[in-house]
């Protein structure tokens, strides 16, 4: 929802997220949208029990980190796994490191990736 200014948005990530794929805020936004950001990604994750990432992420070229808002999450990461399991749990790794993840409950997770790069992304 449009606040009826072009420097203002308001919304709800839940509804927001379902309409890109959970992602909220990054370069892939419109331009003239205030969630347009060439320095950041943002994305609302709602994960079912179960869920989880078909392919190993390879050639990551971005920093992430992951908050765990509710629910139990599973990233795998080179030679370790980690396990997001309270409230407010958070993981960060850096460009170079390959992922995956698994929704070991019914999960939301926040993610934030930086910078945003256009023509930059993987496979589901």
């Amino acid at each position: 929802m449009n606040d009826n200014d072009d420097t203002v948005y308001v919304g709800n990530a839940g509804k927001d997220a379902a309409l890109d794929r959970g992602w909220l805020l990054g370069h892939f936004k419109d331009p003239a949208d205030p969630r347009h950001s060439e320095d950041v990604e943002i994305k609302w994750g709602v994960h079912p029990r179960g869920d989880e990432r078909a392919h190993w992420v390879t050639g990551e070229e971005r920093t992430a980190l992951l908050v765990l808002v509710s629910g139990r999450f599973r990233v795998e990461l080179p030679g370790r796994t980690v396990l997001l399991a309270e409230q407010g749990d958070y993981v960060v790794w850096g460009r170079g490191v390959g992922h995956s993840w698994y929704a070991e409950e019914e999960s939301v997770v926040l993610t934030v990736r930086w910078p945003s790069l256009p023509g930059y992304a993987t496979s589901p």
